[in-house]
């Protein structure tokens, strides 16, 4: 079967989605799904996230350029069922170097098409860079599914129309006919204040199949995971953000039938 294939991305900056790739990811793989992270950030902080070290030529950089394979660049993390494909800053080359290829929106879906069809995962995740240039733009003509991370603040949901108008464009000009909006996944959810709730409410008036059941809250032990290197499973599997991610795994797997 082959391997579905989600992007997880906002032009903007700050709003869970490097957190969101890294323990979305590590919950599918404690619950049996094979699954893939890729880092497509010249930032690398996914890669750093997960403990692993950002080497030279690890990235995908000289596979988009057609010069590797991309099966060779999948490393393991350490943890079961858990792998990924790490980033470093060569990846900052491509936004300029793709424009120059007559392909530039198509070589991240030709590059990933053998390891989806392969039986080794079920999902891979891809983190995109805090901006809709070539690579982002990359990873939404590759993908199956479209999850979004929206910061629990009014200014996130304006932003949510420029990301939806952009699938629709890549639909409509055929680049990637099949791409689905998957869901919307709220973030930084602060309980304490009615500006979170309302923003919650209206996702879930205004995009009530889209909107994910699952919230994630406004965490300290979150933000401090990524810096030992570690998921927030591994950090502190007791948190609140630990249970969120763990709820968020079982909707992600039920919704998109990942089951093993």
């Amino acid at each position: 079967m082959a391997a579905t294939i989600f992007s997880i991305a906002n032009q903007k900056g700050g709003v869970g989605k490097t957190t969101t790739a890294i323990n979305l990811s590590a919950s599918l793989a404690r619950k049996g799904i094979p699954t893939l992270l890729i880092d497509l950030d010249p930032q690398g902080n996914t890669t750093s996230g997960l403990g692993l070290q950002k080497e030279k030529g690890g990235s995908l950089c000289d596979v988009l350029h057609g010069e590797a394979d991309a099966v060779d660049r999948i490393k393991a993390t350490g943890q079961e069922n858990l792998s990924i494909i790490p980033a470093e800053v060569d990846l900052a080359a491509i936004e300029v170097e793709l424009s120059q290829k007559g392909d530039y929106l198509m070589r991240l879906r030709q590059c990933l098409a053998p390891i989806k069809k392969s039986d080794k995962f079920r999902a891979i995740i891809l983190d995109c860079p805090p901006a809709l240039g070539l690579i982002s733009m990359n990873s939404l003509v590759c993908a199956d599914k479209l999850i979004i991370t929206l910061q629990c603040e009014y200014l996130a949901l304006e932003g949510l129309s420029q990301i939806m108008s952009v699938v629709d464009d890549l639909r409509s000009h055929g680049l990637n006919p099949s791409l689905e909006i998957g869901g919307i996944l709220m973030t930084m959810f602060d309980i304490r204040t009615n500006l979170s709730r309302q923003v919650c409410a209206d996702l879930q008036k205004h995009f009530p199949e889209l909107a994910f059941k699952t919230v994630i809250p406004r965490s300290v032990r979150l933000s401090e995971a990524p810096s030992f290197g570690q998921s927030i499973f591994d950090y502190d599997r007791m948190s609140s953000g630990a249970k969120a991610y763990d709820r968020l795994g079982d909707e992600v797997i039920e919704r998109f039938n990942l089951h093993a």
